[in-house]
């Protein structure tokens, strides 16, 4: 009987030593994940793109969209456009759309491409590449970003004004003001995002928000999720990349000031390839996330 006890009682210890290493080990390959640092490897550059502005990846086409600013960014001039490339970077028609104005944020839902252009949304068809609709925002100045809801309502910063625009059945009306320098906004799971300036939002429905991350060096200008934890990537025209955890913590992946810009990125979120438009160094860069 004394030696059952003493097994039991060996094996009970034993048990729980390893289950408290197990524990140990799994904590420990936290942390290290938490400490591994994000960088991005260039992979290719697509040049000869007049002002790229931003990049859409889209899944269902398998290819990614660029809008061209071609010129000013603010006048209308009917020099932009909308490019399309294959994701290997070659170039599949640099003029699938022309005569824009200064196009900027775009955003799809079903078969309808969402282009912002300055004081007007233009909706084209994504088989044909024809503009099927032409809103005007009344009073917009600076239309900048899209985003769009899983119902269909399309969201437009106009940055100048510090306003967010909701557009329903083609019908513009503002949704929130007071969003100084308004930029970058995604809908992810019913829940708008905004870049407002130096800061990350997350905007409830009655209005209401909270900042997520401030304190980046520059206004935001692209965002994009990561992963299904509540990260986001976030660009800065003026040359920064942020990796933004959902805590609200960030780190710096790129800082090119001076050299390029980085206006409003894509990403392809099966590969975490990210796409950034380069502006004023008219190319589009593609770089490869991962951890050291």
């Amino acid at each position: 009987m004394k030696g059952l006890l003493l097994f039991a009682v060996g094996t009970t210890l034993l048990t729980t030593a390893c289950g408290q290493r197990q524990q140990q080990e799994q904590q420990q390959e936290q942390t290290e994940l938490q400490e591994q640092q994000w960088q991005l490897t260039e992979l290719w550059e697509t040049k000869d793109l007049p002002v790229p502005e931003s990049v859409l990846y889209h899944a269902e086409n398998n290819v990614l969209y660029v809008s061209l600013i071609d010129g000013e960014g603010n006048v209308k001039d009917g020099k932009g456009g909308v490019a399309v490339l294959n994701l290997d970077g070659s170039v599949k028609d640099k003029d699938w759309v022309t005569g824009l104005n200064a196009p900027k944020g775009m955003a799809v839902y079903e078969n309808l491409l969402y282009v912002a252009d300055i004081t007007a949304v233009v909706a084209i068809d994504l088989g044909t590449g024809d503009i099927v609709h032409k809103i005007e925002f009344p009073d917009a100045v600076f239309l900048n970003d899209v985003t769009v809801d899983d119902q269909g309502a399309v969201y437009v910063s106009d940055t100048r004004k510090g306003i967010i625009y909701q557009m329903k059945d083609n019908k513009p009306e503002v949704f929130l003001e007071e969003a100084p320098n308004a930029n970058g906004l995604k809908v992810i799971n019913g829940n708008l995002y905004a870049l407002a300036g130096p800061e990350l939002w997350k905007i409830e429905a009655d209005k209401s928000h909270t900042v997520i991350a401030k304190d980046f060096e520059l206004g935001g200008d692209g965002l994009e999720p990561v992963g299904d934890q509540g990260d986001f990537l976030v660009t800065c025209w003026g040359g920064l990349v942020y990796y933004v955890k959902a805590d609200g913590s960030f780190e710096k992946l790129m800082d090119v000031q001076g050299e390029m810009n980085t206006a409003d990125l894509g990403i392809h979120p099966e590969t975490n390839t990210i796409y950034i438009p380069t502006f004023n160094s008219n190319s589009v860069k593609a770089f490869q996330l991962g951890t050291e």
